[in-house]
């Protein structure tokens, strides 16, 4: 008898283990770096890895011959080889990005022969990753950068050097090969041939900890230093915070490099990452996956393929939901799987379905931002029926309201008879309804897939609609891969929230407590008097919460502080938050920039308190909320200069307007009611004011807007509830979590971060953590400010302990407790700030070539701009000094150290100090002080361009327009224009000509943010 099997799936190795078991073999010797790096490559080798003793260019260009001529069973004659070098691969004009995009693009490049014809040469082979050879080098050298430098370890794909890792010993901070790799990109990885452009991936080590990120990622980082930081940085995220660890596909973080190297370096997951799993986005930004990401994808890649063996399509067995929390990425993934789904030869279309039109919108705006024109938008049912129709179509972005109407009005539609993967973000009970019906029974060869970040489970799920379609296992099958909110807060990846409850409402005294049948909440909480101590609540801490004293870059320009959302119940109550908001404003001649946003929803009274589903519905409002949201809007068009109204296609871009100035931070304060408390990503946003009733996964999705990572100024998410919205919080983080998630995603208490706490670690011990009342004592003791600090160590620990000071203040600030509990005075921190300033300026990376002492410690440059002092403050310190006549010279002592401890002021000090010493008795300090800035800018800038040869009318326009975007651009036309004539062969000129740009810093650095 022949027995027969039918197979299932075939199943190639997964790029991520699916749970992986630490080696439990420890050496408990020294080990060195050497010796680090030594097993290392004993450990690759035994993976597969050639090693070869490559330490030089030439050695390393004759290895890319060899292994393309295997790669591609073809012999270049040396002419072809040395055009085909020079012109493809060496070329001296390309840098990163065209390196980047070769690779992740276009690896597949012409070569002419010596016969004239031509013949495809591939770089990566990303058919069949296993024809791609495997090498490892160490210890290369680059005598031709600024420096000669050593790289640790390299890994060359088919002779191209693609991953790159730099180790450090056990107990030094990985944070030190970080930096060790910025400091190869500024000074050797370009030189030579520029081969170490090509790399890919960035892995660093202590050995204990290993992470790794994108070249990109160490490129930005790399250009926002020498961007001189926060005014002309692209953007802040861009650094240590975006490296990643790697995980199993339980998350389970996989940090040893012994571990690390038998998951992330075994050949089939360097090889998939490298071909499947990196978007070379239309920003010219590298994004590699992180592992969950990847998981969720060949999850669903799995699925599909036992769904089509085993014949399953058109059944909730055929699909399946990922549960990855909110702010994790979730895009990112869908957009991959919907990539690779649609190369797969048993699936026609794609279909990535969202709840609403803003979020269609936003979603385009995505997957346009990974590739352009990947994903094929449609703004009504009949764009849509155009592209289900068209077979270049194979990634359609639609809503399910669209899809619906689709559906009722082509009940025969031979789509229906296609394989259509059906990808649904955020699935929420919007989908369980009829419309999910409806989905199912038309299509007949469907995959169904969710994703989301608050599924629902029984707990949740709603008392009404279908039973059968309750929660989220109902409607999409097995739950594929989980990623929560505590994994992702514990990876780094989302910020913890930090949650103030505040009481509105108090019992008046002498009120007994009759019992009553029923009490109207809604309308005591609508109360005036409380709206309006609300409101005077959220003004008087809105610069303690958005952190409005802190500095930093966005997009090239400074910004201060953060934004927010106010979230209430209903619409009547937006209307009356906005007009007492305008009132107290007013009042108080407050500057703050507030906006509001609504639009109809037929269920607003919806008894689970869940986020309705809003539309761009402005018709069906009553008379009197389209009258106050059309004011609200013309209060709008008059700040920014817009014209929108409350029709239907100009209300749609009033959200999308609206939508982006939050982002640019634009907007101080939004009053919503449903709409921006899903699906609206913005990581300038801090702050969450809550009075409205929130549950499980609404509260969760409303309370995430804020912890997006921006930069290390903005270490939480803050809510403010105006409700008790306690045990809500509780039980939604339980279940999102798990049961002892309170402790992991909230923040700890006031007291235990003044006081200092103990915590339990997994193997038993205690470890304490100071608090700052403990690390101001230790830095009273170990450094007061009467002595010097002497020694290199010394200065390395005060860096260490002055950081962790201000980080704890970071902290601190934000609780109403810390007001007149801060130990140090104003003047202390001041003098403290200095010491701290001059050691940067000894140490700041780039200033010395010698290694410097602070290589393993970090400066806290944004944290110290937290407690700037800006020039309004040295002016009320002049005024005082004018009022005394000039005889208090402690003011002047006064003014020295508030200058002193600024970075903004440091530069401006000898224009402070003259304005002061030529002072007018009887003038007005502010007058006086405008005069004085525009006659030194003036003779100032006629000087430069008289010791410098500029052309003074093009020199004029440049530094004006420098001032008014906040930006000094040292390269492209402009500067050229205004640069004397020169000869760029000479090396004297070129000389002269950096010397030139340091006198315009020197100046935009001098007059910026007083002109």
């Amino acid at each position: 008898m022949t027995t027969r099997f039918n197979m299932v799936a075939q199943c190639p190795e997964s790029t991520v283990v699916a749970e992986y078991t630490p080696s439990r073999i420890r050496s408990d010797a020294y080990q060195s770096e050497a010796d680090l790096e030594k097993e290392f490559i004993r450990q690759l080798s035994s993976q597969g890895y050639e090693y070869l003793s490559v330490h030089n260019e030439a050695a390393l260009v004759d290895n890319l011959r060899r292994q393309l001529e295997l790669l591609n069973n073809y012999t270049f004659s040396d002419q072809e080889w040395r055009r085909f070098f020079t012109q493809h691969l060496a070329n001296a004009n390309e840098g990163i990005e065209e390196k980047t995009r070769r690779i992740q693009e276009d690896c597949v490049i012409n070569l002419t022969r010596d016969d004239g014809t031509t013949k495809n040469i591939t770089l990566l082979d990303k058919k069949n990753i296993h024809n791609n050879r495997l090498q490892v080098i160490n210890q290369y050298e680059e005598s031709a950068g600024t420096y000669q430098t050593r790289y640790d370890v390299t890994i060359l794909v088919n002779g191209l050097p693609l991953a790159h890792v730099e180790l450090k010993r056990r107990g030094v901070p990985i944070r030190e090969a970080f930096n060790q790799i910025k400091r190869y990109q500024r000074d050797s990885f370009w030189a030579g041939s520029g081969l170490y452009e090509y790399v890919q991936i960035f892995v660093i080590s202590n050995g204990t900890h290993t992470k790794y990120y994108s070249n990109t990622t160490r490129e930005a980082h790399v250009r926002e230093q020498n961007n001189s930081g926060r005014r002309k940085s692209k953007k802040t995220s861009n650094s240590f915070e975006f490296t990643s660890y790697w995980a199993d596909g339980n998350n389970t973080v996989i940090a040893d490099l012994v571990d690390f190297t038998k998951t992330f370096f075994a050949r089939h997951t360097l090889l998939n990452i490298l071909t499947r799993f990196c978007v070379f986005t239309t920003e010219k930004m590298l994004l590699v996956m992180r592992p969950y990401q990847i998981t969720a994808t060949e999850r669903i890649l799995q699925r599909l393929e036992i769904a089509h063996n085993y014949k399953k399509a058109g059944s909730v067995e055929g699909g399946g939901y990922i549960w990855h929390t909110t702010g994790s990425g979730k895009t990112l993934t869908s957009f991959k799987t919907a990539q690779l789904a649609t190369r797969l030869p048993y699936v026609d279309k794609v279909l990535f379905v969202v709840d609403r039109k803003d979020l269609d919108y936003q979603t385009i705006k995505e997957y346009d931002r990974f590739e352009k024109g990947a994903a094929n938008g449609n703004n009504s049912v009949s764009v849509l029926t155009r592209q289900l129709e068209d077979s270049g179509c194979h990634i359609i972005i639609t809503t399910i309201q669209k899809l619906g109407i689709f559906i009722r009005r082509n009940p025969k539609h031979p789509v229906f008879q296609q394989r259509i993967v059906l990808i649904f973000d955020e699935c929420h009970r919007s989908q369980f309804g009829d419309l999910h019906t409806a989905i199912v029974k038309a299509f007949r060869q469907y995959h169904l897939f969710g994703f989301t970040g608050t599924p629902i489970f029984a707990v949740n799920a709603g008392t009404g609609g279908n039973p059968l379609l309750k929660t989220t296992e109902q409607a999409f099958g097995d739950k594929l891969h989980t990623y929560t909110i505590v994994n992702a807060i514990n990876d780094g990846n989302v910020l913890p929230f930090r949650i103030d409850y505040i009481n509105t409402v108090k019992m008046a005294e002498n009120v007994r407590d009759y019992k009553v049948q029923a009490i109207d909440i809604e309308k005591a909480l609508a109360a005036p008097e409380r709206i309006s101590g609300v409101v005077r609540y959220i003004i008087e801490h809105f610069d303690q919460k958005t952190k409005r004293n802190s500095f930093y870059s966005l997009k090239g320009q400074r910004v201060s502080g953060f934004n927010s959302i106010l979230a209430v119940s209903s619409i009547p109550m937006a209307i009356a938050y906005y007009k007492e908001l305008k009132k107290q404003l007013a009042e108080l001649r407050r500057e703050m920039t507030i906006a509001t946003i609504f639009s109809f929803n037929p269920n607003e009274a919806d008894p689970e308190d869940a986020i309705a589903d809003e539309s761009f519905d402005t018709a069906g409002l009553d008379a009197t909320s389209r009258d106050f949201l059309e004011s609200a809007i013309t209060d709008y068009n008059t700040i920014f200069s817009t014209n929108y109204d409350t029709s239907a296609d100009k209300f749609q871009n009033y959200y999308k307007d609206l939508s982006q100035r939050m982002k640019n931070r634009e907007i101080d304060l939004l009053v919503v009611v449903n709409m921006f408390l899903t699906g609206f990503d913005a990581t300038t946003l801090n702050t969450l004011w809550v009075d409205k009733n929130l549950k499980y996964h609404s509260l969760i999705q409303a309370y995430s807007r804020t912890n997006r990572i921006l930069n290390s100024v903005k270490t939480f998410g803050n809510i403010v509830c105006f409700r008790d919205l306690q045990k809500e919080t509780d039980d939604a983080i339980a279940l999102f979590g798990n049961k002892d998630a309170g402790g992991v995603v909230l923040l700890k208490t006031y007291e235990d971060y003044y006081n200092g706490f103990d915590e339990e670690k997994s193997d038993g011990d205690t470890k304490h953590t100071s608090g700052y009342k403990e690390l101001i004592e230790n830095l009273l003791t170990r450094f007061p400010l009467e002595q010097s600090i002497i020694g290199e160590q010394d200065e390395k620990d005060f860096i260490a302990l002055f950081g962790s000071i201000l980080r704890m203040r970071n902290i601190l600030t934000a609780f109403d407790d810390f007001k007149g509990n801060e130990i140090l005075s104003e003047r202390q921190l001041q003098d403290y700030q200095s010491m701290y300033l001059d050691l940067y300026q000894k140490h700041r990376p780039g200033k010395v070539e010698k290694e410097d002492i602070t290589s393993d410690v970090v400066f806290e440059m944004e944290l110290v701009r937290q407690v700037e002092i800006n020039i309004d403050y040295i002016l009320m310190l002049v005024e005082k000094y004018r009022a005394s006549h000039g005889k208090d010279k402690t003011i002047l002592a006064s003014i020295g150290t508030a200058i002193n401890s600024s970075i903004e002021l440091r530069s401006k000090k000898e224009l402070i100090e003259g304005f002061i010493a030529d002072i007018n008795v009887s003038a007005s300090v502010s007058e006086d002080w405008r005069r004085y800035v525009d006659e030194r800018r003036e003779a100032d800038i006629k000087a430069l361009i008289a010791r410098e040869k500029l052309q003074p009318e093009e020199t004029r326009k440049f530094l004006d327009n420098a001032f008014r975007s906040g930006e000094l651009k040292t390269i492209g036309e402009d500067i050229q224009k205004i640069m004397p004539p020169s000869n760029p062969f000479d090396i004297k000129s070129s000389e002269k000509k950096k010397g030139i740009i340091d006198r315009l810093k020197e100046f935009f650095e001098k007059y910026i943010g007083i002109v």
